[in-house]
């Protein structure tokens, strides 16, 4: 197996899935390095530029979309290649707009480990991709404000269809569906969160 030159980056919030993919990887002997967001993404690949980055989309502080338009529009890491992993962000709209960026693969969770490490090899062996030029700021928030409210709404409707349900359900199905309600209204609120920035930043970029 080819050992790639740099370390492989894991960028992903929840640590049981970080855990997971950092032995998968290293017991196929690939060194790897980890970070928890994209910001802290952006940090780790400064002090040491890896092989290729494995990221999730939906995370706290900077999100996987951002992080990839970020690298992509610097000259210094352009050329690393980026695998998105993601368990919310799925639907074909998702997907064009993540591969639009410049991303190589998208995977969807929970990850089918031999696909997994089939396509980190395909990625390592296949030499610097020819990119094309990257996305513009303008597109990248437009299509970004996209792909946010769109999710937005698909979480909405996700909750409303929840709560419905719950009074319904027997007594001892209730707690597995009240922890899916719980983790649908963290999603909705990190989201929300990050469309609140957004509109933020282009208010203040439409002021300039």
């Amino acid at each position: 197996m080819m050992i790639p030159l740099g370390p492989i980056l894991v960028v992903e919030d929840i640590p049981n899935v970080l855990e997971l993919l950092e032995v998968t990887l290293r017991f196929k002997g690939y060194p790897v390095i980890s970070a928890r967001n994209g910001a802290e993404a952006l940090e780790v690949i400064a002090r040491e530029k890896p092989a290729m980055v494995i990221t999730d989309i939906l995370m706290p502080k900077m999100d996987g979309y951002t992080l990839v338009q970020k690298l992509r529009t610097n000259p210094l890491t352009r050329s690393i290649p980026v695998m998105f992993l993601s368990a919310t962000y799925i639907t074909p709209e998702d997907k064009a707009f993540a591969l639009s960026l410049g991303a190589v693969r998208f995977l969807e969770k929970p990850v089918d480990t031999e696909e997994f490490l089939l396509t980190i090899a395909e990625i390592l062996t296949a030499g610097p991709a020819s990119m094309a030029e990257p996305m513009s700021d303008d597109e990248f928030y437009h299509g970004y404000r996209e792909r946010l409210e769109s999710k937005l709404r698909h979480k909405n409707t996700q909750i409303a269809r929840t709560e419905r349900l719950l009074p319904t359900l027997p007594v001892e199905q209730r707690s597995s569906f009240e922890a899916l309600l719980h983790e649908a209204r963290q999603h909705r609120d990190q989201i929300q969160g990050e469309l609140d920035q957004l509109y933020k930043l282009l208010e203040q970029i439409a002021k300039h």
